[in-house]
């Protein structure tokens, strides 16, 4: 382990896939890199030897959507009782999208049904490029990658986490950086405070790496073992411990 932790905020564009590499310091932490516009093989040169990864996409598909999927080109899907809402539901949001509905209120968009897929698709070829090289990707978050979700950090963490994303919302993107400067003062922005207030993607990288820092420090929430399985699977998001706050060693975070 190097101490640097990598923050990825994926989407299905190069041109809009933000990246940020954190660095522990004797003090705290450097932002020893951001960057908006990262191909794959840019993101891969960044992952390399990083203690924890943190990807904002959703790693899996629903295990019961990928088995309707299998069963239906098959010619062998069993008729449901119903086709309304609850069945749908069902198949379109994993388990972890459901746990992070019952911890914050918010529901994260579902890979199965949602625009979401297309950066989703994305990152399964890059899990196959990365499992080829040898990284440990389990997508329980076992290994080195884990799934994040900032949003639902912010929220946990008491500060805005709505209406800070497109070139309108510069004024709460900004305002947002002044909460997380002021909340963070271990934290070395080196330079790139200024980015992540004018872009989005660049930001959600920052938090994205904030946040895999605090899974490799044990300060989030892992699967419950009856479904780990299934999180091996479909992904897992890893949402920080209630009370607990990124560079704080204190009780209140």
């Amino acid at each position: 382990m190097n101490g640097s932790y990598v923050g990825i905020d994926l989407a299905a564009q190069p041109r809009r896939t933000g990246v940020a590499v954190l660095r522990e310091t004797g003090e705290g932490a450097l932002l020893e890199h951001v960057g908006v516009g990262a191909d794959d093989d840019a993101l891969l040169d960044h992952l390399e030897g990083a203690a924890k990864i943190g990807v904002d996409v959703p790693l899996g598909w629903p295990k019961p959507f990928v088995d309707l999927l299998t069963a239906h080109a098959a010619g062998t899907m069993t008729a449901p009782a119903s086709t309304g809402g609850d069945w749908r539901r069902g198949l379109a949001l994993r388990a972890t999208d459901l746990d992070v509905h019952r911890r914050t209120g918010l529901t994260p968009l579902s890979v199965a049904t949602d625009r979401i897929a297309h950066p989703a698709l994305r990152w399964a070829g890059i899990e196959a490029r990365l499992r080829a090289e040898g990284l440990d990707t389990r997508r329980d978050g076992a290994g080195q990658i884990c799934e994040v979700y900032p949003a639902a950090a912010l929220r946990i963490w008491g500060l805005a986490h709505r209406g800070y994303k497109g070139a309108e919302k510069g004024a709460p993107r900004a305002a947002l950086v002044d909460a997380l400067d002021a909340q963070l003062p271990a934290l070395d922005w080196n330079g790139h405070r200024e980015q992540c207030a004018a872009e989005d993607d660049a930001l959600d990288a920052v938090l994205a790496a904030l946040i895999a820092r605090e899974v490799d420090h044990g300060r989030a929430v892992p699967p419950p073992a009856e479904q780990r399985g299934l999180a091996r699977q479909e992904g897992w998001i890893w949402l920080p411990r209630e009370g607990t706050f990124p560079l704080r060693t204190d009780a209140a975070g």
